[in-house]
């Protein structure tokens, strides 16, 4: 990544929400904008998430423990990418910037964001009115980092002691500082007080970026009025570009209908979930929900049907081809490596195990019904008892394994996952499969193709194997589960309120 940027005269956008902006990012670097924001994350966070590089999208993705991708970022911006944080706490800032540094092109500290959640955390805005802990936080990355470091700020009730502050910011040794024109208590149908970035930047030697003035802005001539009116170096635009990101066009802004599909084309592409892409929807929608297609956009909840609205089957269909495709690829390589391919074993007590190399992946599900509760609604339908699940912890690594018995079977994967639910998800889902079951996956987008389907069903039917089958248990499985003690790990039998 490139360690610095020119802010010389640059269109910037910066999200306002913490969500997936990937598509908007993209948007707008196609339309014009030199310089992107990420979503502001926290450090904590960060400090959860693991790195990963997806291979299959081409990206790098930050993932919490239960799989939650909470940041994407692709070649695409390269040089070009601000990482927004969120932080109240300057060790804390500097271990979660560490670990980002060589994805991002500069680090930028929230100092504005007056929402109760960050207000309540000591973060955002709350620093306004503690300049040591801002001094303390910035010096400290500004010192630590190998790539830049800025923040964003909002004006304080006082000229005086907004120039002050900004002072004590450039004393840091910031590349520059971002200045939204409104105190913590105003919102955006006050007016942006320009005069006040106008008198920063002429109190500073450091670039001045201009934000909050995205109620004016309404085509591609008024960013280059509210330069003029900030005084500023660059213009950050948030809103305007959220409503719709080809505002930065010199030539003007396009049809929604065109930018719309164009950001379907980008979730597509790059995976995002249909909560985030339908937000990001909805926002360049904003003044245009008489469309023929608003009530269906406010009604849908998969990608499927996003794509259906905007007559983009065949585009949905080919783009999960490819991906289902590239997936079982990487599946099949990884099972292969790992000798983690579907088995048919015998366990101790004599009782068939299938294990299946599946895993849960929250994305891939529908927020209301999991494949846990897929298998416990149709034990419900069909008056059967509620499978118990028997989860162990391994020592070395903290990780989890679970093996559920239903009708006289076991079922299991051969993955150790880092929380509790998600093994026992996994568990589910390979249950379900081999009862020939729907596992209840959004859009099919990770299910494996037919012929391994076929093959996983003939690993399991009774008529491909006679009862001189060999004794392979799942040793290390096995053990850990001979040392766990039943009543501490064994799963409750699920309820209809407590199946996750």
């Amino acid at each position: 990544m490139s360690k610095s940027l020119d802010y010389d005269n640059k269109l910037i956008l910066a999200p306002m929400v913490r969500i997936n902006h990937l598509p908007t990012r993209l948007l707008s670097l196609d339309y014009g904008a030199d310089i992107v924001y990420s979503e502001e994350i926290i450090d904590f966070k960060i400090l959860t998430s693991r790195r990963r590089e997806n291979e299959i999208l081409g990206t790098v993705d930050y993932e919490l423990p239960d799989g939650t991708v909470i940041f994407r970022t692709c070649p695409r911006e390269e040089g070009r990418l601000v990482f927004q944080l969120g932080t109240a706490d300057a060790k804390r800032a500097l271990k979660a910037a560490q670990k980002l540094e060589n994805d991002i092109t500069v680090l930028d500290v929230n100092m504005g964001c007056p929402q109760p959640f960050s207000l309540q955390g000591g973060m955002g805005a709350a620093l306004l009115r503690k300049p040591e802990k801002v001094k303390d936080i910035l010096s400290t990355l500004v010192k630590g980092l190998k790539i830049p470091v800025s923040c964003k700020i909002r004006i304080l009730p006082k000229l005086e002691d907004t120039i002050k502050l900004v002072k004590i910011i450039e004393s840091t040794g910031v590349c520059a500082i971002a200045v939204h024109g409104r105190t913590i208590d105003e919102r955006p149908r006050h007016a942006n007080q320009n005069h006040v970035i106008k008198a920063i930047k002429q109190a500073v030697k450091i670039p001045v970026i201009a934000n909050g003035g995205s109620k004016e802005i309404l085509c591609y001539e008024d960013i280059a009025k509210f330069k003029e009116e900030t005084g500023a170096d660059s213009v950050m635009i948030a809103r305007a570009a959220e409503w719709n990101p080809s505002i930065f066009r010199k030539e003007g802004k396009l049809p929604i209908e065109d930018v719309i599909k164009q950001h379907v084309r980008y979730a597509l592409k790059y995976d995002i979930n249909a909560i985030s892409a339908k937000y990001c929807i909805l926002q360049i929608m904003h003044t245009s929900m008489d469309m023929a297609e608003g009530q269906p956009m406010l009604d849908c909840k998969h990608m499927v049907e996003i794509c259906d609205i905007w007559k983009m089957e065949d585009e949905f269909k080919a783009t999960q081809e490819l991906l289902t495709k590239k997936r079982a690829e990487e599946m099949e390589e990884e099972s292969h490596r790992n000798n983690m391919v579907a088995k048919r074993l015998k366990s101790e007590d004599g009782s068939i195990l299938i294990r299946l190399p599946v895993r849960f992946t929250k994305a891939n599900y529908p927020t209301d019904m999991s494949p846990k509760q897929h298998l416990h609604v149709r034990c419900m339908k069909n008056h059967e008892k509620a499978p118990p699940y028997k989860t162990i912890q391994r020592e070395s690594d903290r990780r989890f394994n679970s093996v559920l018995t239903f009708q006289g079977r076991k079922y299991t994967t051969p993955y150790w996952e880092k929380s509790k639910q998600l093994a026992e998800q996994g568990a589910a889902i390979a249950c379900l499969i081999s009862l020939g079951l729907d596992d209840g996956r959004v859009n099919n987008i990770e299910a494996e193709d037919d012929e391994l389907r076929r093959k996983w069903k003939d690993l399991v039917s009774d008529q491909n194997h006679n009862s001189d089958i060999k004794n392979d248990t799942c040793t290390e499985i096995q053990n850990n589960l001979e040392k766990t003690d039943d009543s501490s790990k064994m799963a409750q039998p699920e309820t209809a309120e407590n199946v996750t």
